[in-house]
């Protein structure tokens, strides 16, 4: 049996167009907005074939639920929003040379989540004492 192929375009669109990781109702949501109908049983069985298939990788936070991106986008990192729990992907990199790392260990891989407030959620008026962050 063919799967509908317009529920997996969908899916995936809503994915590549995110231009970030997402939760499996993020996915839904967006999705939804071209295949109004698409249960969350369809999305997971896509997402499972998906990621199978090799278009789409799981985003593993600890403790939470998988959130999925498109696999074209190599080595980077991940931010989570404390305040909205959105992921964002940060696309620098770091090499082995600025890790500290014993001597004699050799990393073979790396996988960062910084945590903190995204642009939408962090005030507008900080102030400019201490710990205030002027990166906006």
């Amino acid at each position: 049996m063919e799967r509908n192929t317009r529920q997996r375009d969908a899916i995936l669109g809503a994915i590549s167009e995110a231009g970030r990781p997402l939760s499996t109702q993020e996915i839904l949501t967006g999705a939804q907005a071209v295949v109004p109908s698409l249960s969350i049983a369809t999305v997971y069985r896509n997402l499972k074939d998906l990621t199978a298939e090799g278009w789409i990788l799981p985003v593993k936070l600890p403790g939470e639920a998988d959130r999925y991106e498109v696999t074209k986008l190599g080595e980077h990192y991940h931010f989570k929003c404390s305040s909205c729990s959105k992921v964002f992907d940060i696309h620098e990199t770091i090499r082995n040379k600025e890790l500290p790392v014993p001597v004699g260990f050799v990393v073979e891989s790396c996988d960062l989540i910084l945590y903190g407030r995204c642009r939408d959620c962090t005030p507008k008026n900080r102030g400019s004492g201490p710990g205030a962050n002027r990166h906006t």
